[in-house]
């Protein structure tokens, strides 16, 4: 029996839209932009023709909303799973990549050069991050054998997981980048899980002026 699993990054938040984008983890829980709701609308209107048995989500603002707007033609109410939270950024919440390499290059270089692990300061790893919330991604498809699922999480959280999905080792991660709203899809059958799309984002032109995530 084949299991399918949705994974999308959650919409944008204003840190997303700011121009250079702001690193957020959890030590603020914002709410969507309104052109984050606009992307989670069109998302909606991707995925209303898709049979969805469930839906699950980070419990952060950002996140829930996303799930609630998706999973609404569903008739779902997403269930939140506290590992699914994003990755701590620690002391860079808030802060762009810019002004971190400026001003903190060696912690900056050594977070660099593997980011699995070399924590965020003050935060998590994305080693640390993908050791906690991919269990439980791998239990939703041991739990929904046959069925499929939407998951609604964060960047470090979906890109580390889809990366060990695709071969990749966790200190590449970072190669897979994720839209705000980008959709991943991932079955499972017979044991062996495979990632049959990547960041599907088409559906979000309309607000590329948005700038990048």
């Amino acid at each position: 029996m084949t299991t399918r699993l949705y994974l999308v990054r959650h919409a944008a938040t204003a840190a997303n839209l700011a121009k250079p984008p702001l690193l957020q983890g959890v030590r603020t829980d914002p709410r969507l932009a309104p052109d984050g709701i606009r992307q989670a609308e069109v998302t909606r209107e991707l995925l209303v023709g898709v049979t969805l048995d469930a839906c699950y989500c980070s419990p952060m603002l950002r996140a829930v909303e996303t799930a609630e707007i998706i999973a609404r033609p569903h008739r779902l109410t997403p269930s939140a799973c506290p590992e699914l939270t994003e990755c701590d950024v620690g002391e860079w919440e808030g802060r762009s990549w810019e002004s971190i390499a400026t001003q903190e290059p060696e912690r900056y270089c050594i977070y660099m050069a593997d980011p699995a692990l070399g924590r965020y300061a003050g935060g998590e790893s994305f080693a640390e991050a993908h050791a906690r919330s991919a269990p439980v991604i791998d239990r939703l498809i041991a739990v929904h054998t046959g069925q499929a699922v939407l998951v609604v999480s964060h960047h470090v959280v979906l890109r580390s997981y889809l990366a060990v999905a695709l071969g990749l080792p966790i200190r590449l991660a970072r190669q897979v980048s994720l839209d705000n709203c980008g959709v991943s899809a991932v079955t499972s059958e017979g044991g062996q899980t495979t990632v049959t799309t990547l960041n599907a984002a088409f559906h979000l032109l309309r607000n590329r002026r948005n700038g990048p995530a």
